[in-house]
Order: structure tokens, then sequence, then C-alpha cells
């Protein structure tokens, strides 16, 4: 292999490792963003809830992100907010992430909750609202 050839393969190899390094520099938090798949919710001692985590860039749901951290709470007016039992369930579908929780009281709650996304060096936190209906 001659030295020109030489020169333009490394050239080659290093220009892919500083796009893939540049590429995954750039990947922000904020291009994520949590939903709930069904907002509406029957309020029961073992109600399960859905969120649906996004890439705003391509507006595809995330498979595969753990999620850790999930606390489940009620605003009260001039109080401290009610807090409930959350606990994370086994996904069946890709990019929805499912928590059991006890909604023994109907009315608007919220689910905050982290996650580590494959390739991100940040975390990715949101909260959503659910309404507990009776």
């Amino acid at each position: 292999m001659g030295p020109l050839l030489k020169s333009a393969m490394m050239t080659a190899v290093t220009g892919a490792i500083m796009t893939i390094a540049v590429s995954t520099a750039f990947a922000d938090p904020k291009d994520f963003r949590f939903e709930a798949v069904q907002p509406h919710v029957k309020a029961a001692a073992d109600a399960v809830v859905s969120l649906r985590l996004i890439h705003l860039p391509d507006n595809k749901p995330v498979a595969g992100a753990v999620i850790f951290s999930s606390k489940m709470e009620m605003p009260m007016a001039g109080m401290a907010p009610m807090t409930t039992k959350v606990s994370a369930l086994k996904p069946t579908t890709p990019g929805e992430y499912p928590f059991q929780t006890d909604f023994s009281m109907g009315g608007d709650w919220t689910l905050t909750v982290s996650a580590k996304v494959q390739g991100e060096t940040a975390t990715v936190s949101g909260s959503v609202p659910f309404m507990a209906m009776k």
C-alpha cells in the first residue's frame, strides 16, 4: 500500500470518528419529551398509566430507555403535594413505559420521571399530568 493511499485511509477514518464524536456531543435532553399515552385514567388502587418518550427532532418514540426516579403526586392548594406509590411495569410496546399507581382519589395527578437514553450522556427528565376519574 502506497503512502498516498495510507494517508487517504487515515484521513477517512479520522473524519468518520470525528463525525461520530460530534453527533454524540450535540445530543441534548431537551430533544426528548415524555407524554401520557392516555391522560384520563379510571381512579383505582391498582391503576395503570403509561408514558411515551418522544425524540422531538424526528417525533418518534424512543424504546429501551432506562426509567428511574418515578414519583406520583397530586398538587394540593396551599399545602404540600399528596404522594402515592408508583412502580414501573415491564414495557410491552416499544417506546411506551407503563406504571402501576394508587389513584385512590380522583383528580389531577403528576408523574415525574427520569430516564437514561442509550447514546445520551445526560439524564432526560419530565413531568406528565394525568386525570384520575371516579
